[in-house]
């Protein structure tokens, strides 16, 4: 066998076991002994939605304290969306649909993320989240918003027709606008506008990416074999979602209302005074003022705003929430056979500390685990088998944990009495 022969053999080898195609169809290839089966006919695809906006609002009660409005106003515009969509999807045509995009506002660690992937795994859609600010207009470096749409791809095991339906949740995207007095600007932000806007309108997403050379190398060998066309994926069902803190939009809201409130006498309102309730008052022209190309923000009808939670916020966060901490923090301890219970003044008091953390409800993480990151690692190999996290352990965990591996009886008389006090108030 000559060098080019064997060259030629080698290569086949390594592109049939990396792709699983012949890249020289006119070869004869070497009969197999063994007959794949067949492969079993995919099952027909169906989407199935019917909840009511009250049946998804109850639903994210479970799992997101408070944001009542946000809630709302949420589950009103997800059901719009797939209601039509599953009437598109079942009598094939339906007629013209402004699809309802939406931007939530609100400060970091408010819910807005936990939002949308509660309600994408409700529906059973695929879910993907990324940072607008990875991306980039095509010729800069960074990302291709077109691979947003591959990655739900990806979410939904290949299945195109599921992930058709998708939800796309961008945060960051106060990033991306183009406002000149925001620093550290990229200079494609508005690049990156126009990209996403072609997305949300409706356009054909190759599945493999122009930039991926194994892809474009797999796309070449198969149309050689097979004379198929790419394979696309069509936006017009895929319901976009972008997130920022929006922290200079503040200020151009209130220069707007400031203005409208302008003239001799004229008393400010109490909106202009109070911070909190600035971004709640955003309007389209505000956006535009803060960097957004009309088209782009037109194509996101729904403004959804997340409130900044208190510290009452917190503790039901801990107290009642399905997806809290306390719960994860419980089940590594049951791991290792140890009880693990709170008291009331001991929730209060990390959502005290959590509340400095200025980082929203993530900022119950970090005092959940700074507090109980040495009882981890000592009480899994101790004698200890049930303690109470209480006001004092979280104000002194060093010297109750001290206490706790000199006395292990301490620990459990603590314990047994919180349980009884829980039990006598259940009652």
């Amino acid at each position: 066998m000559s060098k080019e022969e064997e060259w030629q053999d080698d290569l086949a080898k390594f592109v049939k076991d990396k792709f699983g195609i012949n890249p020289f169809p006119d070869q004869p290839q070497p009969q197999e002994n063994k007959q794949e089966p067949a492969p079993p006919p995919s099952p027909e695809f169906h989407f199935k939605f019917d909840y009511t906006p009250k049946q998804v609002k109850e639903h994210l009660d479970k799992y997101v304290i408070q944001q009542d409005d946000a809630k709302k106003v949420l589950s009103v515009a997800v059901c719009d969306h797939y209601r039509h969509v599953q009437r598109c999807h079942r009598e094939k045509h339906c007629g013209h649909y402004s699809k309802q995009n939406v931007v939530l506002t609100g400060p970091t660690g408010v819910g807005k993320t936990y939002l949308i992937k509660v309600i994408a795994e409700l529906i059973g859609v695929p879910f993907v989240k990324a940072d607008a600010t990875k991306f980039s207009e095509t010729g800069y470096v960074g990302g291709d918003v077109e691979d947003l749409v591959r990655d739900l791809i990806h979410k939904a095991n290949g299945n195109l027709e599921l992930a058709q339906y998708g939800i796309i949740y961008l945060d960051e995207i106060d990033k991306i606008a183009s406002m000149s007095q925001q620093s550290g600007k990229d200079v494609s932000g508005t690049g990156v506008q126009r990209g996403l806007l072609k997305l949300m309108e409706e356009t054909d997403v190759p599945t493999k990416s122009p930039l991926d050379m194994a892809s474009q190398i797999q796309s070449m060998m198969e149309m050689q074999q097979n004379k198929k066309k790419d394979k696309t994926i069509n936006t017009r069902h895929i319901l976009f979602i972008v997130s920022g803190a929006f922290g200079g939009m503040k200020e151009v809201v209130r220069n707007r209302l400031r203005q409208s409130h302008a003239g001799f006498g004229a008393k400010l309102s109490s909106v202009v005074a109070s911070s909190s309730k600035l971004l709640k008052e955003a309007k389209t022209e505000d956006f535009i003022e803060y960097g957004y190309e009309p088209e782009f923000i037109g194509r996101l009808p729904v403004r959804v705003h997340c409130e900044e939670l208190t510290k009452k916020d917190l503790f039901s966060i801990l107290k009642n929430s399905a997806g809290s901490i306390v719960r994860q923090m419980q089940d590594a301890f049951a791991a290792y056979n140890v009880e693990l219970l709170f008291s009331d003044d001991g929730l209060h008091e990390i959502a005290e500390k959590a509340l400095h953390e200025k980082t929203g409800a993530r900022g119950l993480i970090t005092v959940c685990e700074k507090t109980l990151r040495d009882f981890k690692f000592e009480i899994p190999s101790s004698e200890i088998k049930r303690f109470v996290v209480n006001k004092q352990l979280v104000d002194h965990p060093d010297d109750e944990l001290k206490k706790m591996l000199e006395n292990p009886s301490y620990s459990e008389e603590a314990f047994w009495a919180e349980q009884l006090k829980q039990r006598d108030v259940k009652k």
